[in-house]
């Protein structure tokens, strides 16, 4: 076995290394970006159906010293969509009902 063999045997776990890296990337943004392909195609065959989920509101007002104070405006309703992801500019219900303080950063 001489050099030459050995320094391409070194770089050969390397580059399948590499390789493989690059393969699982791609089929995992190719998995995500079908997924939401699919849910698009879902949302917009079923009429782009939407909901509402009640929710409590707060209004934060910024004060001195980079503290924030937060005033209480009561519970209302929010529009949702009814899918995986946000689409046509509104979070997914699912996702307000498990964060219900992201609702309120999505009403603003």
């Amino acid at each position: 076995m001489n050099a030459h063999q050995t320094r391409q045997s070194g770089r050969l776990p390397a580059q399948l290394i590499l390789r493989w890296t690059a393969f699982v990337l791609l089929g995992t943004l190719a998995a995500a970006a079908l997924t939401y392909l699919g849910d698009t195609g879902v949302y917009l065959l079923r009429g782009q159906p939407t909901d509402q989920v009640i929710v409590s509101r707060y209004m934060s007002a910024p004060l001195k010293g980079d503290k924030t104070e937060y005033f209480y405006e009561g519970t209302g309703p929010i529009s949702c969509s009814k899918s995986i992801f946000p689409q046509s500019g509104w979070q997914p219900c699912w996702y307000l009902r498990k964060h219900p303080l992201a609702a309120e950063q999505a009403a603003l």
